[in-house]
């Protein structure tokens, strides 16, 4: 267990990280190119683990699979990746984490239109705290020119639900540690396609003309040296990479709702990333609306705990009065 709490905390720390290690990176790179690599090195550092868990579960990748992932690849790499990297470069670090931060918000929409599972009263009003906590950040009155990346944040957090949301349909059948990797690298597969076709020059001169001149002619490896290469390790290797194996890890270790907390302490510890490593301030707004986005969470995270406890002790005790019947019945018998 204790080991368990330790990939929660290299897991926080990481993912807190990544906004702010994306903005002193983004500089040197396309913001596609960045996010193609980034996956890129990320899927290719879960790939051993996640065939050796594909090989436990003696599983093969049919028609059918490809087909998943190349859904759930577009969906997380090529759109909601994509999009977030853009709301990085418009938007303050620390705002685009806090805002990201909030995708469980999305997820419990989607799961309930798609899974069709039950919303609790609580659950409500944890949606309620952190929406007027999301509302106190945005403030679209007075958000200048980080409007824009607001909106792509927040398309960026709602895309990402519904990515985990169909992901969770099938991560039974693959494990989390392979979802996640083979939807990185069907991504990466797909955003290779989309890089060669920003080449074409009436694709590249139509993007140009639409004000997008970020999809024309996207480079591939043009910007690494010596100089950037310390920066995409970092966000290749350990926070797309090894973030999301501590987090695997750290299901496996401890529980759901242990492994969640890295979620409810990245808001906190983000905006503090970006004011020691960027000079961002934490204004009086941010910091109000991460407190409503807290107490949402800990609305959703406290009497969810207490939910699963009760579901445990009520399934341990059918196996017992199971167990007890079968006994009774054995022992009746000549």
């Amino acid at each position: 267990m204790k080991k368990g709490y330790l990939y929660v905390a290299l897991a926080t720390v990481l993912f807190s990280s990544m906004e702010v290690a994306l903005k002193m990176t983004g500089g040197s790179f396309n913001a596609i190119q960045l996010t193609f690599l980034r996956f890129l090195i990320g899927g290719l550092v879960l790939l051993p683990m996640a065939l050796r868990e594909t090989g436990r579960k003696k599983a093969v990748l049919r028609k059918g699979d490809w087909a998943f992932f190349m859904v759930t690849g577009f969906i997380c790499v090529v759109v909601s990746m994509i999009v977030f990297q853009l709301g990085v470069l418009y938007s303050p670090a620390s705002v685009v984490a806090v805002l990201f931060s909030c995708n469980s918000v999305f997820m419990v929409l989607f799961a309930y239109l798609i899974l069709a599972e039950h919303v609790y009263r609580h659950t409500v009003i944890s949606i309620a705290i952190t929406l007027i906590g999301m509302a106190i950040i945005i403030n679209p009155l007075h958000m200048g020119g980080s409007f824009v990346g607001v909106i792509l944040s927040l398309a960026a957090a709602v895309t990402f639900a519904l990515y985990n949301v169909i992901g969770r349909t099938h991560s039974d059948q693959y494990g989390g540690i392979p979802l996640t990797c083979y939807t990185f690298l069907f991504g990466c597969a797909e955003m290779f396609l989309l890089i060669l076709l920003s080449h074409l020059p009436p694709l590249a001169g139509w993007f140009r003309a639409v004000g997008l001149p970020v999809f024309a002619n996207i480079p591939l490896v043009a910007g690494i040296s010596l100089q950037t290469l310390p920066g995409l390790a970092y966000v290749g290797i350990f926070v797309t990479g090894l973030g999301y194996t501590f987090y695997f890890l750290a299901l496996e270790k401890t529980s759901a709702a242990t492994a969640s907390l890295v979620f409810y302490i990245k808001p906190v510890l983000a905006p503090v990333f970006a004011l020691v490593l960027l000079n961002e301030a934490i204004t009086r707004q941010l910091l109000v609306g991460i407190v409503f986005i807290i107490v949402g969470s800990l609305v959703a995270f406290i009497p969810g705990i207490r939910l699963r406890h009760q579901s445990l002790k009520e399934d341990i005790r059918e196996v017992g009065t199971e167990f007890e019947a079968e006994t009774n019945e054995t022992s009746m018998k000549p």
